[in-house]
């Protein structure tokens, strides 16, 4: 039976980082499971296939866990698609690439609560250390790390009118680095991403490590649970080449499953709510809140036709810029899809921005995304806008369907749950439609496509609301890290109440950013390497 120092689940944004650090040690050996496969193929390394990956069922089904919510009571019974990479890299393997740290008022809430630690002055070591940015070092920003960052240039002229139109309608600056000094702003966005390749967190932290011979990867390894004894996680246990597998760590067991994965690895583990355990014969090891405190960004996208926007979305038009990147590089191809970004307030008496602006020069599918095959979109140039929701009020909870641990868990984020997350939306909506009336932009655009002048007047706003409102894929805190009884981890990410084990992702953030969560799930992997080793931060 195989016996590691430290076994790390899941090989995703955070799990990649500490399987590769813990491994610069040469005496410490270092097991990485992964459920999916590899990720070296053209569709996770060229940033420009993202859309085959998340609209080609055949596709999708190779590099994602295929989710989905449970029926909404608040979105009208849907069951909203939940992407989550099952790949080396996880979702940095297929998301947007979109590189934001968040407000530096986020984590010094989470140290507030009572984390401990985990203020920004804290963490932003760590932002630094893993960035390699191409602006260079600086008090806020670090140039050495193995994470490639770059920003958004050759923007179509759209997005760049957008940009300004931001600034002036909501009585901000034009902001050359949100990760910098300040968010708040409007500018373009830093993607984790050069010359035309991804840098997933397998790209950036384990192919360059895979010659250590104390580090083994292994995939197509599905994690049935955590094996403890005695108060002690001692190993796992695990599907792997076809046969049902024991294998134990001397040293620690991290789970790095992600939101859904954690939580669902420990509740089969026996560490959850007590009596949801029970309904499925699960023994209970640790009567934690387990799968609880889920929650996530929502958008809601709008479509305005926009003659230089540049795009359509057509298959001439992205097989050509596909030969074309091969050929040339340099392309849009190579780069992520989303190009102007705003931070702001819907509200002068917020403390701190709590909208995030994402947009795009392509037409959103409309209403949604719901069906699974692949969608409908205008053909013709547009913009989508997608005011975004960053600080929701609802709350919900994963939960076990079986003890099957190849069943997926019942997800439900409780979408609009919360009456305030719904008011915030048509307040987003309508200053997107102020933003888009304003002067520096409205001579690119003809007119609002989607959802269009049926739904000008706020009650058929609201009407509608639940019908396109979508995710952003940042689901977070199942596993939240705290000092109270809410909290599954300790601000060292050490689960309550059990030995040697460990859950470091996005499950432990008590609650979420402002900005896409990337960046920060890629800190707390850098974070808990240096907690494991016993090591201050640099």
């Amino acid at each position: 039976m195989a016996e590691y120092d430290y076994i790390v689940v899941g090989a995703g944004s955070s799990g990649c980082v500490i399987a590769a650090r813990l491994s610069e040690d040469a005496d410490c050996r270092v097991l990485l499971l992964e459920a999916g496969g590899t990720d070296r193929s053209t569709f996770c390394r060229k940033p420009g296939m993202v859309s085959i990956i998340h609209t080609v069922p055949q596709i999708k089904k190779r590099y994602d866990w295929g989710y989905r919510t449970a029926p909404g009571k608040h979105t009208l019974g849907r069951t909203i698609p939940y992407v989550r990479g099952r790949v080396l890299g996880g979702s940095s393997a297929i998301n947007g690439l979109i590189f934001v740290r968040g407000h530096r008022a986020n984590f010094d809430g989470w140290a507030a609560e009572g984390c401990q630690g985990w203020s920004y002055d804290e963490v932003r070591p760590y932002f630094t250390r893993m960035e390699n940015y191409e602006g260079g070092a600086d008090n806020w920003r670090g140039a050495s790390g193995p994470v490639a960052v770059t920003r958004q240039e050759n923007i179509s002229p759209v997005s760049e009118a957008f940009r300004h139109a931001i600034a002036e309608t909501c009585g901000v600056a034009l902001n050359d680095d949100y990760n910098g000094a300040e968010q708040e702003g409007a500018g373009l966005f830093q993607t984790t991403s050069r010359g035309g390749v991804r840098y997933s967190t397998s790209e950036a932290y384990i192919h360059p490590a895979m010659g250590r011979p104390n580090l083994k990867v292994e995939t197509g390894a599905l994690v049935h649970r955590v094996l403890i004894e005695k108060g002690r996680a001692v190993g796992v246990e695990v599907s792997l080449g076809g046969k049902v597998r024991q294998i134990r760590a001397s040293g620690e067991v991290v789970l790095s499953g992600g939101v859904i994965g954690s939580a669902q690895i420990l509740m089969l583990s026996g560490v959850g709510p007590a009596a949801h355990l029970g309904e499925h014969g699960i023994a209970v090891v640790a009567d934690l809140p387990v799968g609880q405190n889920l929650h996530d960004h929502l958008f809601f996208p709008l479509v305005f036709l926009a003659p230089r926007g540049g795009h359509r979305g057509t298959p001439t038009h992205f097989f050509g810029g596909m030969i074309k990147e091969y050929v040339k590089g340099g392309t849009w191809f190579g780069k992520t899809v989303f190009e102007t970004v705003g931070f702001v307030k819907t509200d002068p008496g917020e403390p701190i921005p709590d909208m995030q602006i994402h947009s795009l020069p392509w037409a959103y599918p409309a209403p949604n995304q719901d069906s699974g095959g692949r969608p409908m979109v205008d053909m013709r140039p547009a913009l989508t806008v997608q005011p975004t929701l960053i600080y929701p009020k609802s709350r919900g909870a994963v939960t076990l369907r079986s003890a099957d641990p190849s069943e997926a868990p019942n997800i439900d984020p409780h979408f609009l749950e919360d009456p305030a997350d719904v008011e915030f939306m048509v307040r987003g909506i309508k200053m997107t439609r102020e933003i888009m009336a304003s002067a520096p932009i409205r001579g690119e655009i003809t007119g609002e496509l989607e959802p269009g002048p049926s739904f000008f007047e706020d009650a058929a706003l609201r009407r509608e609301i639940p019908n396109r409102v979508a995710t952003v894929y940042h689901p977070v805190g199942t596993c939240r890290m705290g000092r109270d009884e809410r909290a599954v981890v300790d601000p060292e990410l050490r689960v309550r109440g059990i030995e040697g084990l460990r859950v470091a992702d996005a499950a432990v953030m008590p609650s979420v950013i402002g900005g896409n969560t990337n960046a920060p799930c890629i800190m707390i992997g850098e974070k808990a390497a240096d907690l494991l080793r016993g090591r201050r931060a640099p």
